[in-house]
């Protein structure tokens, strides 16, 4: 029976060795040589092949949900197991619609780790059930989600003051601009996200830990 070829990509080499002392415990398991960012990842699954990955999603260069959205074009066989500090179940849900086949803490104990990656390795999933938190979506992924949709500080904070269920007066009273200023600031961001109202802005915007 052939092993299981691991990769583990994660830019913090304490946690790299902490990974690689567990996951050698299994004698099935091969640890290939780790990577640090998504562009040694997929220079690396271009010349070796794998058949799992452990993602981190916060590294440089490259970041994980770039790096997944690639690997899922370039190398769609490769096993995906997302594994972050983020306890944001948007980003899960983002993950899983990229393609990821888990989702798991870092803080997680070593036997669910052996358990997700035993679980995908067979054709499975492992998404970690998590619970909502109070904070809003880290300052890295909201800088991520800015570029995406092509908004600006200013609009991120419209669409929380409206979620806050503030009108297009308060909020110009709040950020000492014009009502007028305010309505082009919501059109403009309607029109970049491509929505038609108010609820669906409020909805997307919860979808995806804004509010």
């Amino acid at each position: 029976m052939e092993k299981l070829r691991i990769i583990i990509a994660d830019d913090h080499q304490l946690l790299i060795d902490g990974l690689i002392a567990v996951l050698r415990e299994n004698p099935e398991w091969e640890i290939q040589e780790p990577v640090n960012n998504g562009r040694q990842l997929l220079e690396r699954l271009d010349s070796a092949p794998a058949d799992l990955v452990l993602l981190d999603l916060n590294m440089p260069q490259l970041d994980g949900i770039r790096t997944l959205e690639i690997m899922r074009r370039q190398h769609p066989s490769v096993k995906i197991l997302v594994l972050t500090n983020y306890n944001q179940p948007q980003l899960l849900n983002e993950v899983r619609k990229l393609g990821a086949d888990g989702y798991l803490l870092k803080n997680s104990p070593a036997s669910v780790l052996k358990t997700a990656i035993a679980t995908i390795a067979e054709g499975g999933s492992y998404f970690e059930v998590l619970q909502p938190q109070e904070t809003n979506i880290p300052a890295y992924f909201l800088d991520e989600f800015m570029k995406k949709y092509q908004l600006t500080k200013r609009e991120v904070e419209i669409i929380r003051m409206v979620g806050s269920e503030l009108t297009s007066r308060e909020i110009g009273t709040q950020l000492s601009i014009s009502e007028f200023t305010v309505n082009t600031h919501r059109k403009n961001i309607l029109r970049k996200l491509e929505l038609k109202n108010t609820p669906g802005l409020l909805n997307f915007a919860k979808q995806h830990g804004i509010l």
